[in-house]
């Protein structure tokens, strides 16, 4: 068995997060990259556990020193995969499995291009499904769902970047679906239906339209 990198991406709430802990939990094959961050850990977090917890100028100087695959910002703290927690894994003989979004992907692929690598996005049944998961946290607002449906319209632009796309309707059959990419090595094209994309990106459109005309 040659190890991989697997990257998998989705919009937010899509469950890629959710698969990639199922893997973990399943799968003696794979393994855990611990990614950096510059937040404070959380009661519990013990670090080089859930992060390595960094601060903000110990996490820029190993950036300048090319230390990181990928980072980004989110809520004005940084996170980062670190290339040494990739090989590590890799060393192991395990494929690791990377939860990340979409320009981070991009960097990891440069990093590890095919058959190196294997990119899986994730996609809900339907844009319906996807808007309802959002609602359900109940912090949004209207002009705050509106604008995670326009970061979610343009990451879904993107599927089209990746080798496989994988429907998250039942997980288990979403984690069962990419195991079996995993396991075939990413040779054999996954796809979903035909057009799934495309009805996803116009549910989506016509909902953020919506709630901004309302708002």
């Amino acid at each position: 068995m040659t190890p991989l990198v697997v990257v998998l991406s989705a919009p937010s709430g899509g469950g890629k997060t959710t698969i990639t802990q199922a893997l973990l939990a399943g799968r003696k094959d794979i393994g855990y990259s611990v990614s950096a961050t510059t937040r404070t850990p959380r009661p519990g977090e013990r670090d080089g556990d859930a992060y390595h917890f960094l601060s903000r100028e110990e996490f820029q100087r190993r950036w300048d020193r090319g230390e990181f695959l990928e980072s980004a910002e989110y809520a004005g703290e940084r996170y980062g995969t670190l290339k040494s927690e990739v090989d590590r894994v890799l060393a192991a003989g395990r494929h690791v499995v990377l939860d990340i979004e979409v320009q981070g992907a991009r960097a990891v692929r440069r990093a590890y291009p095919p058959p190196r690598s294997v990119s899986i996005f994730i996609v809900p049944p339907s844009a319906e499904v996807l808007i309802e998961r959002l609602r359900g946290r109940n912090t949004e607002t209207g002009e705050t769902l509106a604008r995670r449906l326009d970061r979610a319209i343009w990451e879904v632009q993107q599927a089209s970047e990746y080798e496989h796309l994988v429907v998250n309707d039942v997980l288990a059959d979403a984690v069962r679906d990419v195991g079996t990419i995993i396991t075939e090595g990413g040779r054999v094209a996954h796809r979903g239906p035909p057009g799934l994309a495309g009805r996803i990106l116009e549910g989506l459109t016509r909902e953020a339209e919506r709630l901004r005309r309302n708002s």
